[in-house]
C-alpha cells in the first residue's frame, strides 16, 4: 500500500464552501449529536483558531469504523484552519473506559505500548503535521506516569464529586449490573478529565471531540477546567452511527470492521461499503467522505432514479477505501472483483487480495496428486458426480482461472496454479469455487 497516495488524497480534500462556516457544515453532515454551548462554539470556530483534541485508547491493535468518524472530524476541523492534538492514551489504555456490561481485561504494559505505536501510525496519515496549524501527537502517559497517587488525589480527585460521577450513564448501568464496576474503571472519567486539563495548560486546547456515548467522560474535562481555572472550554459528541433498520453499524458477520488491513482486508473493507443499503448511503457519504453537498445531492438523485447502478455506493466505497488504504489498494480491489468474473487477469492479483476476494466462495483442499479437472469439479462441490463433471466439460461450461477447458482428461499442472497453490474453478457464468493445493 502506498502511503503517498492516501496522503495526496487527504491533502487534496477541502471543506465545502457552500456553507457559511465549518460548524454549519458539521451540522449538515449529521456530525453533532450533543455539544456544550452551540452559539459560543460556532463563534469560536468561525472567529478564532481553536486547538482541539480527540483521544484514542489502545484497547486493541487497531482502530475501527467508530474511530474513523473522529479521524475525519479532526481532518475537517484542521482543513478549516484549526489545530488538532491527536491523543493516543498510553495511560488510559492501561485502564480502559468502562464498557456497558463487563470489566475489561487489563493488558500488560508492553502490549499497551505496542498498541500505542500501532494506533499512532494509523492516526498520522489523516492529519497534516506541517504548516501553521500543524497537528501534534500526544500521549497521556507523559503526564500521568510522573504523578504520584497522592498528587493525583489532591490536585485532581478533589474536584470530582462521587454523586455526580455515579450518575454518568455508563457508570450507572455498571453499578446496576451483576458485576458492578471496579475503582479502576470508575476512575477513568477522572483520568480523561485530567487529559483535557493538561492539554489546556500546555497547548491552550479548548475543544474535545468524541462519541456521544462518551459524553460523561467529555464533560468531566470541561467541568474540571471550569473548577480549576474558570476557563470556558467545549466538547462535542458525534452520533453513534446506526443502520436504517436499527442494527449496529460497523459490523460484518458479527465482527468489527478494522482499519488495519491485516485485520480487515482492503477487499472486505471495500465490499462492506459497497453493500451499503440505499436508505443509508447518503448519510454515509455525508459522514465518511469529503464529497460536497452538491455532489452528494447528485448521487442521491441518481440512487433514487437508477438504484441498480449503485452510483452512490460505488462513490462511497471508492473514497473511504482510498482514504483508509490508499488509491492503489482500492484499484487492486476493483481489479480483483473484475478478474473474479472474467474481466481481468487473475494472475495479476497478489495473494492476499486473491484470498480476500474469494473468501466467501466454497473452498476445497486437495493434494498435488488430485489435479484432474473432473476430480476437482467434484471435490469443490461445483458438481455432485464424475458424470456431471464430464457433462459440464463437454458442454463447454468448465473454466479454470477464467479459461475454458474442454478436454475431459485435463489435469492441472503447477503452472496452472495461482501463487503456486490456488485454482479458481467456475461452472457456467457465475458458479465458482476455490481449490487450494496443499502438499502432503
Amino acid at each position: 500500500m502506498s502511503e503517498a497516495s492516501r496522503t495526496q488524497l487527504l491533502e487534496g480534500q477541502q471543506n465545502d464552501e457552500s456553507f457559511a462556516n465549518i460548524w454549519q457544515e458539521l451540522l449538515w453532515r449529521g456530525l453533532i449529536q450533543v455539544s456544550t454551548d452551540q452559539a459560543a462554539l460556532e463563534k469560536a470556530l468561525t472567529e478564532e483558531t481553536v486547538t482541539y483534541y480527540c483521544g484514542f485508547d489502545p484497547t486493541a491493535a487497531s482502530l475501527h469504523l467508530g474511530h474513523l468518524v473522529q479521524l475525519l472530524l479532526m481532518r475537517r476541523l484542521q482543513l478549516a484552519g484549526h489545530k488538532p492534538l491527536a491523543l493516543v492514551g498510553g495511560s488510559t489504555g492501561l485502564i480502559g473506559d468502562p464498557r456497558p456490561t463487563t470489566e475489561r481485561s487489563m493488558q500488560t504494559k508492553e502490549q499497551v505500548a505496542e498498541w500505542v505505536a500501532s494506533i499512532q501510525a494509523q492516526v498520522q496519515p489523516f492529519l497534516s503535521f506541517d504548516g501553521v496549524n500543524a497537528a501534534r501527537m500526544v500521549n497521556n502517559l507523559d503526564w500521568t506516569a510522573p504523578m504520584s497517587a497522592i498528587d493525583f488525589l489532591r490536585e485532581i480527585g478533589k474536584h470530582f464529586r462521587v454523586g455526580t460521577m455515579i450518575k454518568k450513564d455508563i457508570v450507572a448501568s455498571r453499578l446496576n449490573s451483576e458485576e458492578g464496576i471496579s475503582y479502576a474503571e470508575f476512575s477513568y472519567q477522572i483520568l480523561q478529565g485530567l487529559d483535557f486539563l493538561e492539554l489546556n495548560r500546555q497547548y491552550g486546547c479548548t475543544l474535545q471531540s468524541g462519541g456521544s456515548d462518551q459524553w460523561g467522560n467529555l464533560t468531566s474535562g470541561t467541568e474540571l477546567i471550569r473548577k480549576v481555572n474558570g476557563s470556558p472550554v467545549h466538547a462535542v459528541g458525534t452520533p453513534l452511527i446506526t443502520n436504517s433498520d436499527g442494527t449496529k453499524f460497523g459490523k460484518s458477520e458479527g465482527n468489527a470492521i478494522w482499519l488495519n488491513p491485516e485485520m480487515t482486508s482492503p477487499y472486505e473493507f471495500y465490499q462492506f461499503w459497497l453493500n451499503t443499503a440505499d436508505a443509508d448511503v447518503v448519510d454515509r457519504l455525508k459522514v465518511f467522505t469529503f464529497r460536497s453537498k452538491a455532489e452528494i445531492e447528485e448521487l442521491a438523485r441518481k440512487t433514487a432514479e437508477r438504484p441498480h447502478e449503485r452510483a452512490a455506493q460505488k462513490a462511497l466505497a471508492w473514497e473511504v477505501n482510498s482514504l483508509v488504504h490508499g488509491v492503489e489498494a482500492t484499484e487492486k480491489v476493483i481489479a480483483a472483483s473484475a478478474a473474479i468474473f472474467g474481466q481481468g487477469a487473475l494472475e495479476d492479483l497478489d495473494e492476499l487480495t486473491l484470498r480476500a476476494a474469494t473468501a466467501e466462495l466454497p473452498h476445497a483442499q486437495v493434494g498435488p496428486d488430485s489435479l484432474g479437472l473432473v476430480e476437482l469439479l467434484v471435490a469443490s462441490g461445483l458438481v455432485d458426480s464424475n458424470s456431471a463433471a464430464r457433462r459440464t466439460i463437454t458442454e463447454g461450461g468448465a473454466y479454470v482461472n477464467n479459461r475454458k477447458v474442454i478436454e475431459l482428461d485435463a489435469v492441472l499442472s503447477s503452472e496452472d496454479l495461482l501463487h503456486g497453490r490456488y485454482a479458481l474453478l467456475r461452472r457456467g457464468k457465475r458458479t465458482m469455487a476455490m481449490v487450494d493445493v496443499t502438499a502432503r
